[in-house]
């Protein structure tokens, strides 16, 4: 391990110039992890080099990252030590979860209009800024906000019920309005470049908020003719969210939306968009659905190592609780 960290910058990197460090750089690629990570096409298409080249500085980049080796499962569960977890505000709902939403994982919440989802990325905004031994991280929150759902007030209203600054509460949540789903795909670089910025802050980014991640995707691909181009740029945004996740050690939650499937005659016909895509990313995912007055009703429909289940919370105006 002593030998991989003397490597510490791209520019040591064998067949990185000044120059290709420069546009590596200027493509987004700033650590040796993150070139770890990349194909050898998309190293390619942002430095204009050939990609047996890209493939020889991705190599070099794993080797210095100690990535891409076959590992023990004792040691990969060594590395899951490294990962927290933010409280919902409900314990039930914690608990069907898991202990909370999981750093270095996609969590997709999806639902009918008016379930509560919404409700649940703002006070997981609030949450997350918590102290860890309150059930936070004690770090920033990036939101891309595809359906202007976000409400600061509302923010204030769950800060004050936890006793918190609300004006901090606000300073460290970052906010951008995606008005189309190119624009949601440029807003990702954009967010790495402001997880990057506040890294070794005393508030670094530990939670990525997509609200809605399909919404644009759903209402610009109409037709069958474009569902290969919508579930292929769907993918590489779904990857892209989950390599965020890793290299931050920050939690993914996305909202979902959903539609109803008429042919079903057993069971509930609500099905989330994105199909299978969208399905195999996400780790968690939770569908919620309204009960009666405040109540909601959470299902864990999917996760690698949980059963599923179903658990009631409410929605009150100081934010999520039990019943």
């Amino acid at each position: 391990m002593a030998e991989n960290q003397k490597i510490l910058f791209i520019d040591d990197l064998p067949g990185v110039g000044p120059a290709t460090a420069e546009k590596l750089r200027e493509a987004g690629f700033d650590s040796i992890e993150e070139i770890a990570i990349a194909s050898p096409a998309e190293l390619a298409a942002a430095t204009e080099m050939g990609e047996n080249t890209a493939s020889k500085i991705i190599n070099a980049a794993r080797k210095a990252a100690d990535i891409g080796n076959f590992e023990r499962g004792e040691t990969l569960l060594e590395r899951r030590k490294s990962i927290e977890k933010i409280t919902t505000g409900s314990k039930a709902l914690d608990e069907l979860i898991g202990g909370g939403i999981e750093t270095q994982s996609i969590t997709e919440v999806y639902g009918e209009f008016g379930c509560g989802k919404t409700q649940l990325v703002h006070q997981l905004c609030v949450n997350t800024q918590l102290l860890k031994e309150e059930g936070g991280l004690n770090g920033s929150v990036i939101m891309i906000d595809t359906e202007n759902t976000f409400r600061p007030e509302r923010i204030s209203q769950m800060a004050t019920s936890l006793k918190l600054d609300a004006n901090d509460v606000l300073k460290n949540i970052y906010v951008a309005r995606a008005y189309n789903s190119n624009h949601q795909i440029l807003l990702m670089d954009k967010a790495i470049d402001l997880a990057k910025e506040i890294k070794d802050t005393d508030k670094p980014a530990r939670l990525l908020i997509v609200d809605s991640l399909t919404a644009h995707f759903r209402s610009e691909y109409v037709g069958r003719g474009t569902l290969a181009d919508r579930q292929q740029k769907l993918n590489k945004y779904m990857h892209n969210l989950l390599q965020f996740g890793n290299l931050y050690n920050a939690a993914i939650l996305v909202t979902n939306q959903v539609m109803s499937k008429p042919d079903t005659f057993f069971g509930d016909p609500t099905r989330p968009i994105g199909g299978h895509i969208v399905g195999h990313t996400a780790t968690f995912r939770i569908y919620i659905r309204k009960s009666k007055g405040d109540k909601r009703i959470a299902r864990l429909v999917d996760s690698p190592s949980l059963p599923e289940g179903e658990v009631v919370f409410r929605i009150t105006p100081e934010g999520i609780t039990d019943e």
